[in-house]
C-alpha cells in the first residue's frame, strides 16, 4: 500500500498507532511499527526521564521507525524535545498546541513533524507552520478532544479539501472497513487509538482494557469543555462531573473535582470508579484483546477485502 504516509515515515501499511497517555509505552509502540505501521510513545503522561527511557527500550525492540506524541500543553516542552533530539527520534506528533512553537526547530534537528487537529481552521494553520502531515481527529475520538464536535465522516473531505499536505484520518477507527471509508473520504492514511488499548502490548491496567472490550453504544461522552473537552466511559467520576454541572459550577469547581492524576488512576491503576477512563466510541465494536501483530493483520485483510468489495459494486 505506497503512498505519501507510508513514504513519509518508510512504513509498510499506512496506519499510526495513537500515542495515548498511559496507554503507549515503548511496549505497544514497538510493536506496532515490528507490524509495520508507525508506533508512537505517548510523551504526555511520561516525565522526561521516564520518556527517555522508553525511547531507548523502544529503540532496542525494533529496527523499524517509531515516533514520540508530544502533547505541547505539558510542562518540561524544552526538555522532552531535547530528549527526542538526542535520542534520535525521527518522528514527532505535536498536539495540543501552536504547531509554530516548534516545527521548525524539529526540522532543523532532521525530524519529521505532524500536528494533530480537529478543524479545518486549525489544519490551515498547522499547514502554514510548515507541518510534514496532518491528523484530522474527529469527535468519535477518546481522550481530549475539539470542541466543535465535529465528526470524522464530515471533518476528513472538509479538511481534504485545502490540504495540499498528507492527511491522516483519526477518531472512531478500528477496523479495515473503517480505514478505507476515511481514505475514500480523503486521507492518505489513519491513525487508529482505542483498538490498541485493548491489545497486549498496551501499557493499560488490565481493568480498563476488559472495560473497553465490555463498552457498548452510549457509554461515552465528551464533557468537561470548559477546560479541554474529553471523552469518557460513564462511570463515577463522570457521574460527579454531570451532578456538579447541575449546579453551574465555576471553571474552579470542575478543576477541584478533577483533581490530579485521574487518568493514570483510571487507565494505569485500573480505578474503575474514581479514575478517569478515556475511550473512543469505537470501543463498542472492540470485542477481544489481542497482540498488536493480530490486531494490524485483521485490519489490513479486512481493508484489502472491503476494497476489492467495492470495486465490485
Amino acid at each position: 500500500m505506497p503512498n505519501s504516509i507510508t513514504k513519509l515515515f518508510n512504513i509498510k501499511y499506512p496506519i499510526i498507532q495513537a500515542g495515548m497517555i498511559w496507554n503507549s509505552g515503548w511496549k505497544l509502540a514497538s510493536a506496532a511499527s515490528n507490524a509495520g505501521i508507525l508506533g508512537l510513545i505517548g510523551a504526555g503522561s511520561m516525565y522526561p526521564d521516564v520518556l527517555r527511557e522508553h525511547i531507548q527500550k523502544c529503540k532496542k525492540a525494533t529496527d523499524k521507525p517509531f515516533g514520540v506524541n508530544v502533547p505541547m500543553l505539558y510542562p518540561n516542552i524544552e526538555e522532552i524535545m531535547n530528549i527526542i533530539v538526542e535520542e534520535g527520534v525521527k518522528i514527532v506528533f505535536t498536539s495540543a498546541g501552536n504547531p509554530k512553537t516548534w516545527t521548525k526547530w524539529l526540522q532543523d534537528q532532521g525530524i519529521t513533524v505532524v500536528h494533530v487537529v480537529s478543524s479545518v481552521k486549525f489544519a490551515l494553520k498547522a499547514q502554514a507552520a510548515g507541518v510534514d502531515a496532518i491528523v484530522a481527529e474527529g469527535f468519535e475520538a477518546g481522550g481530549h478532544n475539539g470542541r466543535d464536535e465535529t465528526t470524522t465522516l464530515t471533518l476528513i473531505p472538509m479538511v481534504k479539501e485545502q490540504l495540499e499536505i498528507p492527511l491522516i484520518a483519526a477518531g472512531g477507527i478500528a477496523t479495515g472497513k473503517a480505514m478505507l471509508a476515511s481514505m475514500i473520504l480523503g486521507a492518505d492514511a489513519v491513525q487508529v487509538g482505542s483498538r490498541f488499548v485493548a491489545s497486549t502490548e498496551s501499557s493499560a491496567h488490565d481493568n480498563f482494557k476488559q472495560v473497553v472490550v465490555d463498552a457498548k453504544e452510549g457509554d461515552t461522552q465528551l464533557t468537561l469543555k470548559e477546560l479541554a473537552p474529553v471523552r469518557l466511559v460513564k462511570n463515577k467520576f463522570f457521574n460527579q462531573i454531570e451532578a456538579l454541572y447541575k449546579t453551574a459550577p465555576s471553571l474552579e469547581a470542575l478543576k477541584g473535582l478533577l483533581g490530579r492524576a485521574r487518568a493514570k488512576k483510571g487507565m494505569f491503576e485500573g480505578d474503575l470508579e474514581d479514575g478517569e477512563l478515556e475511550i473512543g466510541q469505537i470501543a463498542g465494536l472492540i470485542h477481544d484483546i489481542k497482540p498488536v501483530a493480530d490486531i494490524v493483520k485483521h485490519m489490513v485483510e479486512e481493508f484489502e477485502a472491503a476494497k476489492l468489495n467495492v470495486a465490485k459494486l
